[in-house]
């Protein structure tokens, strides 16, 4: 077992580890989270034995191997494949060292030991994890200069899951892949037969991939059992009652220190006034849960547009050669919320780029509402802002004519205050960067606006923002994205990119999850369905009044479960504990109600979507 016990560590003067500890048994799957600065990274840099810790023991197994996936895997004339297989430093030792031993009782060690490694189907499984990552098997005998450095790290990954470390540390594993990837390392990292801890802000990883929770906060460590939704749910609840409970002491001490303040000074109470004062000196503080600072994205509205905002007729694109897309008959709306599905290679960027302007058609017709203003985020554009600019500088240069406090409310708006407002965008963090070209993409009030992977770099607050900011805006929306928490919340249509051409894909995020983890091998055709007949106005009409009926029992529920948070959090509550445990329990309750109600609400609402269909 992994074991932390009492670490102390400081970064230049200030503490991100004060006695902190805990324990993670052999072959548990952990996710670390905690708020961006509080020292993930660097608690993985401590196991590693990079850096010195200043107080404390971190203690592993005996001859433990920890593996961790390298900046990145660099550009040489060496094969992908080859490059994976290296990774397995003993293999490669004892392939080397058998080619030359002579002994024969050496010579027989080594062939033990390559079978008990399973050094014989080494490439099938180095390949086999290529392809999970995006490598097609004629891709995988390139070297690896041929590929861009986001590729290489994916070649960095499949490199330590090769390896097969007794520890795995990965380090946002997922902000180099697509939908695809990102699926297919779910479900390996679930089956690792070893010990692996993961930061990462993507929800659906963390949902699906680990047992636990190993959160840092105020410079400790809590290991909770469970997944991230059953981690945030327990944390809210501590959080209330960790604030009742600070509520409650801060009332009993105002009344020692009033009888306190009352009595000293009189000879018959001055026994009872220092009893009370050696009371208010034996209580241990609780302190009130810090309030996350709020997290927001606003979007400026369009005006409405008269629908369709893009149409397609027969249209194909590409780069100079033969098509990547050909014969696309499509249709955009502005209230459509479209996810693209699709592997690496089939045209999902191709496709982004033509409805964003950037690519021409080379064949068919395109048409776009004459007054439609469209809004492009891509990965690449936070790499392209200038490092030497702030924040402010950007946004002055497109819109000159604006004052600075316009200017400084917009930044706020992205979460970028008066401090970041005026730091060198170099020395702005990751999320920071997102959040200001998220900033100039909306500018405009775009009546379209196009997301490729806009959560990279996004902790998972500000992903719940942008989901809010997305379910309000009042244009449309086409996402490409590897996070399937922010697909499932905003997009209600879904298009698959695939073998050159684009098409709606009948089933939900679910199968198309299913699908991909069935393997590469096409699915078994589903015999053709008749078609099933519309449904009539008054079946609609019932569907629609089901909906209905779910939505209020949520908002019951929902608005119970406030005013049962307002009496937990009521300090004299707790003088009287089996009335507070009787609420507690009413609590608990209400919230398993919420979960059964939003189950039937989303029943109803892919009942309705079918029907409609």
């Amino acid at each position: 077992m992994l074991k932390i016990s009492d670490i102390t560590y400081s970064v230049e003067g200030r503490p991100l580890f004060e006695g902190a500890s805990a324990t993670i048994p052999t072959g548990h799957k952990v996710g670390l989270v905690g708020q961006n600065g509080t020292g993930k990274t660097t608690l993985f840099r401590l196991i590693r034995g990079e850096l010195a810790l200043e107080g404390g023991t971190i203690t592993l197994p005996q001859r433990a191997r920890i593996g961790g996936v390298a900046q990145e895997v660099p550009s040489s004339a060496t094969s992908l494949l080859d490059t994976v297989l290296e990774a397995d430093t003993e293999r490669a030792a004892l392939l080397a060292e058998a080619e030359h031993a002579t002994d024969p009782h050496r010579i027989a060690d080594i062939q033990h030991r390559l079978a008990d490694i399973d050094a014989w189907s080494a490439e099938g499984r180095a390949s086999a994890i290529l392809r999970g990552l995006g490598f097609p098997a004629e891709d995988q005998l390139r070297p690896c200069s041929d590929f861009s450095g986001g590729w290489r790290m994916r070649v960095a990954l499949a490199g330590v899951l090769f390896a097969q470390p007794d520890y795995l540390l990965l380090d946002e594993p997922t902000n180099y892949l697509d939908l695809e990837g990102a699926l297919w390392l779910e479900s390996y990292l679930a089956k690792y037969p070893h010990t692996v801890i993961i930061i990462s802000h993507d929800r659906g990883l963390l949902n699906r991939a680990v047992g636990s929770i190993l959160h840092l906060e105020n410079r400790k460590l809590t290991l909770w059992s469970g997944s991230y939704d059953q981690f945030a749910r327990a944390r809210a609840e501590q959080r209330a009652v960790q604030a009742a409970e600070a509520k409650k002491q801060d009332a009993r001490r105002a009344h020692l220190q009033s009888f306190v303040d009352r009595f000293k000074a009189k000879a018959t109470k001055a026994a009872q006034a220092q009893s009370r004062v050696k009371m208010l000196e034996k209580m241990t503080p609780i302190l009130a849960p810090e309030e996350a600072k709020a997290v927001v994205f606003s979007f400026p509205a369009p005006e409405q547009l008269s629908p369709p905002i893009i149409t397609m007729e027969g249209v194909s694109v590409g780069y100079g050669g033969p098509p990547v897309l050909k014969r696309l008959a499509l249709r955009i709306d502005q209230d459509d919320r479209i996810a693209l599905l699709g592997r690496n290679g089939e045209g999902k960027s191709t496709l982004s780029k033509l409805l964003a302007g950037k690519l021409a058609p080379v064949g068919g017709t395109l048409t776009r509402s004459s007054k439609l203003r469209i809004g492009y985020f891509a990965q690449h554009q936070v790499d392209e802002l200038d490092l030497a600019e702030t924040p402010l500088q950007h946004i002055q240069r497109l819109r000159p004519a604006e004052g600075q406090p316009r200017l400084r409310a917009r930044l706020a708006g992205f979460g970028l205050g008066a401090d970041q407002a005026e730091t060198l965008v170099g020395r702005l963090s990751g999320g920071q960067k997102a959040r200001l070209s998220l900033l100039l993409a909306t500018l405009d009030a775009p009546h379209l606006l196009i997301l490729d992977e806009p959560t990279n770099h996004l902790d998972i607050e500000s992903r719940e923002a942008l989901v809010e900011a997305l379910t309000e805006y009042s244009g449309a929306v086409i996402l490409v994205s590897h996070d399937m928490h922010l697909l499932g919340l905003v997009a209600d249509r879904l298009w698959l990119v695939k073998d050159g051409g684009v098409a709606p894909y009948a089933g939900d995020l679910e199968d198309y999850r299913r699908e991909l983890l069935a393997g590469d091998e096409p699915a078994k055709p589903e015999k053709p369905k008749e078609k099933a007949p519309k449904p009539s106005r008054e079946a609609m009409a019932a569907l629609k009044a089901d909906l209905r009926k779910c939505e209020e029992r949520l908002a019951k529920l929902n608005e119970m479960r406030d005013r049962l948070a307002t009496k937990l959090a009521d300090p004299a509550l707790y003088e009287k504990p089996e009335e507070a445990a009787v609420w507690q329990k009413k609590y608990a309750e209400v919230m398993e109600g919420l979960d059964r109600a939003e189950d039937m609400w989303m029943a109803a609402a892919e009942r309705l979507e079918r029907a409609a269909a």
